[in-house]
């Protein structure tokens, strides 16, 4: 479910007539529990089968999955304290812009409902969980998640997750339409940007380190400073 706690803009006090409010969205989904365990043990013997998202929906697993051209794909490990350091930084800093801007900031564990279907049934069948999205249309949020493909995805490398962030995701963003695509590999304290050209492919706009400061294509304002992305645990 989604969670929202309403607050005010800064510099919009409540008096203000045209106050923007300012949500914090926490989103935990409602299937993860230990009785489901064994139900995903089960699943996960069956390469050969293909789930929809109506199968995801249904599942009570205590143990988080997502789910890609019908393929059920395991999130754990949990991600390591440094990737959370650097996903929560970046966090912070689109956090800070979109308090002043349209458009809403998530972090994981938020499905998000991406249109690809079965070719032989039409059913819908992928659903994913990126570590940070941003979305512009405000319509697209609902108490499951979000409805189709966010404006910006960024997703944080893990050693388990690599191979599945860098050739499947990428390939149903890009197909999906979201426009801009973001990979974080933390440990070599570098962004890869990808974005839409007018066929509707990937580019790679560039790659920044960690002395750099970054914009995104969509929001040319946000100016991140990565040294401050890629700061150090103690």
């Amino acid at each position: 479910m989604v969670k929202a706690e309403k607050g005010y803009a800064a510099n919009q006090g409540k008096g203000s007539e045209n106050r923007k409010y300012i949500y914090t969205f926490t989103y935990m989904p409602e299937r993860y529990y230990k009785d489901g365990e064994e139900e995903l043990l089960h699943l996960l013997k069956e390469p050969e089968a293909e789930y929809t998202v109506n199968d995801y929906l249904s599942w009570r697993f205590e143990e988080m999955v997502e789910l890609i051209r019908g393929k059920i794909f395991r999130m754990s490990p949990a991600p390591a304290p440094y990737h959370q350091v650097v996903t929560g930084n970046l966090h912070i800093e689109f956090g800070n812009f979109f308090r002043i801007h349209p458009c809403l900031v998530f972090i994981a564990p938020v499905d998000v409902f991406l249109p690809i279907y079965n070719s032989k049934n039409g059913a819908a069948n992928t659903v994913v969980q990126p570590d940070l999205f941003v979305v512009c249309d405000e319509d697209k949020i609902d108490h499951q998640g979000c409805q189709g493909p966010p404006d910006l995805i960024v997703e944080t490398i893990s050693k388990h997750t690599s191979k599945k962030d860098i050739a499947l995701k990428y390939a149903i963003y890009e197909e999906t339409g979201v426009k801009e695509y973001w990979v974080v590999y933390p440990n070599d304290h570098i962004i890869q940007v990808y974005f839409l050209d007018h066929q509707g492919k990937y580019q790679l706009k560039g790659a920044y380190n960690e002395e750099e400061v970054i914009s995104p294509v969509l929001f040319p304002d946000l100016k991140i400073d990565l040294s401050m992305v890629f700061t150090e645990l103690q």
